[in-house]
């Protein structure tokens, strides 16, 4: 993968004025962003959140999945922490893409859970790669993190890329009459690392 740095502009946001740092994929025409608040390039591990892109959850509101939440939350952490990092990576789907999701969601709406709805279209669970997130943490001088995930498989993937991940924080929010089936399929079938009990005080940051 090539990934180059384009540039970097303020993104004042709701909990920060964070630092925005686009990045373009030159073999895909992927961009991907990170957003940074504070100095990263201390001894301590940053706190950070590995996000890839869900459009319906990010942009549109969804409460078929708690990506959004989880993206509201993070950025509300860091800017409480005053120091942190967001990688956005546009893999929709779980790295299926937008259209496929759609297809996905149709047949969930049949009655098939998120695992089995993507196998149902010939993809695996999840096709998301991480690789892209070497070249984006060395330009923003991280090589220690403290991940905000649920997923353990996350954690897997960024230590086999050699990223130090010095603590894992549980990020669990946004659990919804829409979305419980799916953040159980999560955890049962995909192993994250949560449970109904976890989201007893997340709250709803749409309402």
């Amino acid at each position: 993968m090539t990934l180059r740095f384009v540039a970097s502009s303020r993104l004042p946001t709701p909990w920060a004025t964070f630092t925005m740092h686009g990045f373009e994929d030159t073999e895909t025409g992927k961009e991907h962003l990170a957003l940074t608040l504070g100095e990263l390039d201390e001894d301590q591990p940053v706190l950070a959140r590995v996000h890839s892109e869900c459009l319906t959850g990010d942009a549109l509101f969804s409460l078929r999945c708690d990506c959004g939440f989880q993206l509201q939350e993070a950025l509300k952490r860091i800017a409480q922490e005053g120091r942190g990092a967001l990688l956005y990576l546009r893999q929709e789907g779980r790295g299926i893409g937008l259209l496929n999701k759609i297809r996905a969601y149709h047949l969930q709406d049949a009655g098939a859970d998120t695992v089995e709805a993507n196998e149902q279209l010939g993809f695996a669970a999840d096709l998301r790669d991480y690789s892209m997130l070497i070249p984006m943490l060395k330009h923003l001088q991280i090589s220690r993190v403290r991940l905000m995930t649920n997923n353990p498989r996350k954690v897997a993937a960024l230590e086999n890329y050699g990223l130090q991940v010095a603590e894992r924080l549980p990020l669990t929010t946004g659990m919804n009459p829409h979305n419980s089936h799916y953040l159980n399929t999560k955890a049962s079938k995909l192993g994250h690392m949560m449970s109904a009990e976890d989201f007893e005080d997340s709250g709803n940051p749409h309402q």
